[in-house]
């Protein structure tokens, strides 16, 4: 395998020419791939993305249009964004119990520089999928060339950005990509799909939106944001730029396109890990699996967007985009209200900021289903024997714990930890834990099972149901969260017992 340095001091463009045939596709036009990377440890949010002046091919755009946002300060702890920040240890959730004292177990916590440990630098790039589908991604860990390599899929809305903690961390020991999926993140287009020809003459706010025109380039004829489409990024990244077989991990929208990928091509998968998967995506029919269905309805995510279309996004955008709103969701979906989501706000706030991102939003939202659902895809990787690892934050308010117990029951093999307190992001609310049952289950399978799977010893059977009391260090401070693991023997019933013991052991407690 040709193995590239990302971790260059300057921007550079490298043209890499593979023979790999991995993904088996008919789109023979993309086996050359442009990659532009950037090499830089941590982030910081100051838009210098939108600033440089790069050349991506024939009549593409200098970046112009984001002129405006270089100066722009989108730190939340500071200045006017105090009021977004999820803050407060009085908000924090209690750690859930059965009743019984729960055995501790020590983990190691995120890299501490303040003790010396060093975490990965962190390297961003671009690969052109095809002209003009330029794909964002983040890399760590190239020097680790014997090691299994780990894809990590985003959620809807979020990107690499939101796998930080898990690329320095885990960067130390496996070679680990994060992407943003095409029309999120940093993959939004550097070219307007559909300009106007009197665009000219628009007001200044009306300019800066991006595929909102009546006519459509070239090469977004086609272009719809759906499950389709990230699947097939997905397989062109690997076989383009990863070269072999992955450990894929999703989160969220990232975690269905992950089941989905996976069922569809089993022999680039080494095992998928679900932190809060959803199990549903898109609303309309998809017109290879339901062909007359799909003609009732007149558009389907594609561009140009219809005139009605146009006016609804420009009420419902101006809503979604809003720091608070976005505010208001994160405070949703992340249990512990101490977590600092300073980054994550900064950058969905920065995307929604991007002339092309109110379109791609109108075309994610109105894009067909996949051609296969999640319960169809866990079945088809069931049968292929593709390894599956659950791992869900039990506070998610969005996809509750009923939504995990459903896959569990579809797969009873699979080990299924359940996070106590996190909510629907349990990778970046308590990364230490995920990325401590990661390194587990990645060694269980590279060992063949000759490592136990975490929190089990030699002497405790796969089958088996308990839970442990993770503890780490944090900030100088320890914090504890419990987990609960679920073997092949797990049933509804066994998680109804659980969960009346633990309230009569409350009850028990107090009465006492």
């Amino acid at each position: 395998m040709e193995i590239i340095s990302y971790n260059c001091p300057l921007s550079g463009s490298v043209i890499v020419k593979r023979r790999s045939n991995l993904c088996q596709s008919k789109h023979t036009s993309f086996r050359t791939d442009k990659i532009l990377c950037t090499g830089f440890s941590g982030y910081s949010i100051n838009n210098q993305f939108f600033s440089q002046n790069v050349d991506h091919g024939k009549g593409s755009s200098s970046l112009n249009a984001f002129e405006g946002l270089k100066n722009a300060n989108l730190k939340v702890l500071i200045g006017n964004y105090d009021a977004y920040v999820i803050g407060g240890e009085e908000d924090a959730g209690s750690i859930s119990s059965d009743g019984n004292s729960i055995p501790k177990v020590l983990i190691p916590g995120l890299p501490d520089g303040a003790n010396g440990e060093s975490s990965a630098p962190i390297s961003s790039c671009f690969w052109e999928l095809k002209p003009k589908f330029n794909v964002h991604y983040e890399k760590v860990g190239c020097e680790n060339v014997s090691s299994p390599a780990v894809l990590f899929l985003p959620g809807f809305g979020v990107g690499s950005f939101h796998y930080e903690k898990q690329l320095k961390d885990l960067g130390r020991d496996y070679r680990v990509w994060a992407i943003d999926f095409l029309g999120q993140g940093m993959s939004l287009p550097f070219e307007n799909p559909t300009p106007s020809s009197n665009e000219g003459d628009t007001t200044e706010g009306k300019s800066r939106a991006w595929g909102l025109g009546d006519e459509v380039e070239p090469w977004a004829s086609e272009l719809v944001y759906s499950m389709d489409l990230w699947r097939d990024q997905v397989c062109y990244f690997i076989e383009q730029v990863i070269c072999e077989p992955v450990y894929i991990v999703g989160n969220s929208l990232g975690g269905f396109v992950a089941v989905y990928f996976a069922a569809c091509n089993p022999h680039l998968v080494r095992g998928v890990t679900l932190l809060n998967a959803t199990p549903f995506w898109g609303f309309l029919p998809n017109p290879i699996r339901s062909p007359r269905l799909a003609k009732i309805f007149p558009w389907s995510g594609s561009f140009p967007l219809p005139e009605n279309v146009r006016k609804l996004l420009e009420v419902v955008w101006q809503k979604i985009s809003d720091p608070e709103s976005i505010a208001e969701v994160l405070k949703q979906v992340y249990a512990d209200h101490t977590t600092n989501v300073d980054i994550v706000f900064s950058r969905i706030l920065e995307t929604t900021q991007h002339p092309a991102a109110a379109a791609s939003f109108a075309s994610i939202m109105f894009a067909p289903q996949g051609q296969l659902s999640f319960r169809e895809a866990l079945s088809r990787c069931k049968t292929n024997d593709v390894p599956i690892c659950l791992m869900y934050g039990k506070e998610d308010p969005w996809v509750r714990p009923v939504w995990a117990l459903q896959v569990k029951r579809q797969l009873p093999q699979a080990p299924y930890y359940e996070i106590s307190p996190a909510g629907h992001c349990p990778h970046d609310e308590v990364p230490e834990v995920v990325n401590y049952l990661l390194r587990g289950w990645i060694k269980n399978l590279e060992s063949q099972g000759s490592v136990a799977l975490p929190l089990l010893d030699d002497t405790q059977s796969n089958q088996d149901s308990i839970a442990r009391e993770l503890e780490f260090v944090r900030e100088g401070s320890k914090k504890s969260v419990s987990v609960r693991f679920y073997g092949s023997k797990f049933s509804l019933w066994n998680k109804i017992g659980t969960y009346v013991k633990s309230r009569f052991g409350k009850l028990e407690v107090k009465s006492s």
